[in-house]
């Protein structure tokens, strides 16, 4: 795993204080953390600091994962928000603050900020769709339930990694040529892509047969990450009728180190696309629902700096046709509920055009020359997401590392 990179101090000012799990070689066990620019706080050295915040006991911020304090009421999160921010509009340089308490970005370790149980991933964008058929068979169009609801499918939870946790190209059965006319072969993945997605943490769980509607959904949202959801696209063409993708989609799942929280990002919501038909009422929301997120993809060869790479997408969360509000309101109408630290993730994020597409596969239209293929062992794919200044994501980041052999 690599540190996190330099030069997003810009995406963590005082209005954000987003929440994750560090250590160091000076607090060794993971532990709750937040981030001031560059600086990295260690929130269970912070004495008397919270005093006096109801439900929030001693011990909560000092375990190896945010699931007990996600869990907890949305004012408890937002009360220690604000008394990090008044200890931080009161001295931005952290003196004050108890030694060791507070280290640089570049001496930390990320970990997973949640451990979580489920992870959905969904189809929010209707030009991803519709770029991806137009690229498969031709002609855009989109699934026949796509304007009824927001589709989905389960994701797999033990291949969830912390940004700068390599992905291992994976082993598969694909197709040797085209579809349906070719052999099927055993081998290496040729055709690794990336995903730029967004994904809800939960925090407040919802009971078994239990169900919330879009425009309740928030009080179920702890924060948010940037997820890098890879795909295997030959494995995935070969597998997934009818029953979905397996193994090409859980080679790696990598999520930003920084969960940012709903409140930081109350500011940037704003309307969402016009809808094509009604809605049920369970998914009816406001229309000003939608999250502007600005969205950067890079992707650099060997030796160049992540930061440097070439960028292939520039997208945007208010462009998706549904919100992740009402995709929690879809993933709990069928009495499943929720549990803290679910993840319910956007799908890939694509505007229309070609310098928006959000994944490689947007790119492979039938009869055109693509700017480049899919992604080669040693690149790395550096995700980001900014609202403003002082309120981003920072980067998700990973390595795509050659497939092993397989030893029979």
């Amino acid at each position: 795993m690599t540190p996190p990179l330099p030069g997003y101090a810009s995406h963590f000012g005082v209005a954000n204080i987003p929440f994750g799990i560090a250590s160091s070689d000076s607090h060794p066990s993971p532990t709750s953390a937040t981030r001031f620019e560059d600086n990295v706080i260690f929130l269970d050295r912070l004495d008397n600091v919270f005093e006096g915040i109801q439900d929030l006991s001693d011990t909560v911020l000092a375990q190896p994962s945010l699931n007990a304090f996600a869990a907890l009421p949305r004012a408890v999160h937002q009360a220690v928000r604000e008394r990090l921010q008044s200890i931080m509009k009161k001295d931005n340089t952290l003196k004050a603050l108890p030694p060791g308490a507070v280290e640089q970005i570049g001496a930390v370790t990320m970990h997973l900020p949640v451990e979580t149980g489920d992870f959905t991933d969904m189809s929010c964008s209707l030009h991803h769709g519709q770029n991806a058929s137009e690229a498969m068979t031709g002609k855009r169009s989109s699934p026949p339930a796509f304007f009824h609801m927001p589709i989905g499918y389960a994701g797999r939870c033990s291949s969830l990694d912390i940004s700068g946790t390599p992905v291992e190209r994976p082993l598969g059965q694909h197709w040797t040529g085209k579809p349906g006319e070719s052999e099927i072969a055993f081998g290496p993945c040729k055709k690794m892509d990336y995903e730029l997605e967004l994904a809800a943490v939960i925090g407040k769980p919802l009971a078994r047969k239990e169900r919330v509607t879009a425009s309740n959904a928030e009080a179920h949202i702890f924060g948010y990450v940037l997820m890098n959801d890879w795909s295997a696209r030959d494995i995935q063409a070969l597998e997934m009728i009818p029953l979905g993708p397996l193994n090409g989609k859980n080679a790696g799942t990598t999520l930003s180190a920084w969960v940012v929280t709903a409140d930081a990002l109350a500011p940037f919501r704003v309307a969402s696309p016009p809808r094509t038909r009604d809605v049920v009422s369970y998914l009816a929301a406001s229309g000003n629902d939608a999250l502007d997120i600005k969205l950067e993809v890079r992707v650099s060869p060997p030796g160049v700096e992540a930061s440097q790479g070439k960028v292939m997408c520039k997208s945007n969360t208010s462009w998706m046709y549904w919100t992740l509000d009402q995709c929690i309101a879809h993933q709990a109408i069928g009495g499943c509920g929720l549990r803290t630290a679910d993840l319910i993730a956007t799908g890939t994020i694509s505007g229309e055009g070609a310098e928006e597409h959000g994944c490689l596969l947007e790119f492979m239209k039938q009869g055109e020359q693509p700017p480049r293929g899919y992604l080669e062992d040693g690149e790395t794919v550096t995700l980001s997401g900014y609202c403003s200044e002082g309120v981003g994501f920072g980067e998700c980041v990973a390595t795509l590392t050659p497939a092993k052999e397989l030893d029979v």
